[in-house]
């Protein structure tokens, strides 16, 4: 048995601490150990959890190029980088890619496109025939906003192929609705504030039927320890073992925490202000992950994998002070989907209908 040397960027991120908790877990579980080196900016409570399962913190930017050399030109067996965004970014790594046994970056869906040019930040959502495969087309490498909608999934491919055209072992991984313990944008958070706030009933538009797949950050990190251990240059989906409907994933959060809600499932003539949800799509985004499966992986069921990120967000819920909000509540994504006032007219206004 040896120790072997994993680099997580972003170490204390949702993806990043998976990584690092599951490499740590199966040390000496019939294969090596794992010394564990996490980067992040700051410390704080996600840090400490790791640093007491036995990871090292590493305070740095991940865009600092000095960090990086500290951290890579001794060597690493497995390179993690779970929040690069960009060409620029990449072309920071392509100096150490090979002094690194195994490379993954964590790209997104968001890079691919249908027969009309749409991708998962377009206003007009994608429409594809059937499950995305890897070799399913995708937007334009670009080099704008990585922030922004469009610029988004274009700054992804310029990291993608500015490590893939390289030649060193690297893997791209392209996940879809990513959840966990320590995520930045817990969607999870939509059902699970509704249960807190005592919310009696739940508005889902097209009946609850949307579709756009999930993926455990635990289910990454299987994932990331499997190609450390088989190095090589490729693409690879990766999600949970089912796409689960917006229906489904109420319920199962729902049932999680104990809430029962009456489920309000609205059909084209309902007001189209309300209903929507962090799932919901216009038609269904589904990741083929095959390629992932035939390499040995085992993708999680997404009603088993979620429970630890809703047992976080509880417990986060409940340490925040008097007058405080989550870490999470500036993010400009939540902006209305807690007004209820919009929800209870609607509902006022299909009781009218109804009588």
């Amino acid at each position: 048995m040896s120790t072997r040397r994993a680099v997580v960027l972003g170490g204390t991120g949702g993806i990043g601490s998976a990584v690092a908790r599951h490499l740590l877990d199966q040390s000496g579980r019939g294969g090596d150990d794992w010394q564990v080196d996490a980067v992040a900016r700051r410390g704080g409570p996600a840090a400490d959890t790791l640093t007491a399962t036995g990871a090292t913190f590493v305070a740095g930017d991940r865009r600092d190029t000095s960090v990086l050399r500290d951290l890579l030109r001794p060597g690493a067996d497995l390179l993690v980088d779970t929040v690069g965004t960009s060409r620029d970014d990449a072309l920071q790594l392509r100096p150490f890619l090979d002094d690194v046994g195994s490379t993954v970056f964590v790209s997104s869906k968001a890079v691919y496109v249908d027969d009309r040019g749409r991708h998962a930040n377009s206003v007009d959502r994608p429409v594809f025939g059937g499950a995305v495969t890897e070799l399913q087309p995708t937007v334009t490498a670009g080099d704008g906003d990585p922030t922004s909608r469009d610029g988004y999934g274009a700054a992804k491919v310029a990291a993608e192929q500015v490590l893939l055209d390289h030649g060193a072992p690297v893997t791209v991984l392209r996940p879809s609705k990513v959840h966990g313990p320590g995520a930045g944008r817990p969607r999870e958070w939509f059902v699970v504030r509704r249960a807190l706030d005592g919310r009696e009933r739940i508005l889902l538009a097209d009946h609850g039927r949307g579709v756009d797949h999930t993926t455990a950050a635990s289910g990454i990190a299987s994932l990331v320890h499997l190609v450390a251990d088989a190095p090589d240059r490729r693409i690879l989906n990766v999600a949970d073992e089912t796409a689960p409907s917006v229906l489904e994933i109420v319920r199962t959060l729902a049932r999680l925490v104990d809430h029962r809600f009456d489920e309000v499932l609205l059909d084209q003539d309902a007001p189209a202000f309300v209903g929507t949800t962090p799932w919901s799509s216009p038609s269904p985004f589904v990741l083929d992950t095959s390629a992932a499966r035939a390499l040995g992986w085992e993708p999680p069921q997404y009603a088993e994998a979620v429970r630890p990120a809703v047992d976080w967000l509880l417990e986060t819920a409940h340490a925040v002070p008097a007058g405080g909000d989550v870490p999470w509540a500036g993010d400009p994504f939540w902006d209305r989907m807690f007004d209820y006032g919009p929800e209870d007219a609607a509902l006022a206004l299909l009781s009218l209908g109804r009588d």
